[in-house]
């Protein structure tokens, strides 16, 4: 039966060993190194609630945060990716140990500092990814219950990103990235239609829905069919709607430097249309009450 050997107890939670098929390997479990020695061998079959990084960069890193954390928290964010994975069933980019362990590590720190750090993209967030953002309101949820902190709300849309990135093998930095890029797209809509698209109103979840949509096709390469007569009946009956959607295709493209196929810009005419129908709808009202 397979095994891996001690090589060094870094904490009660963390062990470096060696593995059969990895060589070193950096291995968290809740309990793994209590009253282990140097050269104990661990069964691989008892290793269900224990995560092996196999990357040496991986590695390496984790080693040098582990002893700048409470171990209290390494157990922590160790049962949140055990949930995580249950929750999602999907495979997890090992980094998130590293990133999610030092992202909360330093928000507790900023917490107990009285330094409060706004995260101006929470709702964008939420929206555009909801089962992530759920995951993440467990996660912070658990870390205040047995840290004893209270974290704010911001946090949460931190970690739902973080969670994003892991399970779709992607960098946090364009994982952000799309979540800036449609927070930017909202406000040039905002801008150009002199109206605030309340952020818990159907209205906003359709247009940052549609948004993540059109980024989510283009970074998966996908074209969407060509409709010219679409196309003419947009430029004709919502000429101010149609160039706005052109300005907001152009953003994307310089932003993430993939072109826009020019049928996007008709669906999302139709998105901004409803919305620029909404606020005459919302104007006339008021002026019907005055």
């Amino acid at each position: 039966m397979s095994s891996i050997t001690v090589a060094k107890v870094l904490n009660n939670n963390v062990i470096i060993a060696e593995h059969p098929q990895y060589a070193e390997v950096v291995v968290i479990g809740k309990g793994i190194g209590f009253n282990r020695k140097i050269r104990d061998r661990i069964s691989l079959s008892s290793v269900e609630k224990m995560f092996i990084l196999r990357s040496q960069e991986e590695q390496e890193q984790y080693k040098q945060l582990v002893p700048q954390v409470d171990e209290k928290l390494i157990e922590v964010v160790q049962e949140i990716v055990l949930h995580i994975m249950q929750s999602s069933r999907q495979p997890l980019n090992e980094h998130i140990h590293i990133a999610l362990t030092d992202h909360i590590s330093f928000a507790i720190r900023r917490h107990e500092q009285d330094i409060a750090i706004h995260n101006p993209f929470l709702y964008e967030t939420r929206e555009i990814y909801p089962e992530e953002y759920s995951l993440a309101e467990y996660a912070v949820g658990r870390i205040n219950q047995a840290m004893g902190v209270t974290l704010p709300f911001d946090e949460i849309g931190f970690v739902a990103l973080h969670i994003v990135s892991a399970l779709s093998n992607r960098h946090i930095s364009e994982v952000k990235q799309h979540s800036v890029l449609i927070g930017d797209l909202v406000g040039l809509v905002e801008d150009n239609l002199s109206y605030h698209v309340p952020r818990d109103s159907l209205d906003y979840s359709r247009l940052v829905t549609h948004l993540r949509f059109v980024l989510e096709r283009l970074r998966r390469g996908e074209s969407v069919r060509e409709t010219s007569s679409l196309d003419g009946l947009m430029k004709r009956e919502y000429p101010e709607m149609y160039m706005l959607a052109w300005k907001l295709t152009k953003v994307i493209e310089q932003r993430v430097r993939i072109p826009v196929y020019p049928a996007e810009v008709s669906y999302l005419t139709i998105h901004l249309q409803r919305l620029a129908q909404k606020k005459e709808d919302e104007e006339d009202m008021e002026q019907h009450e005055d």
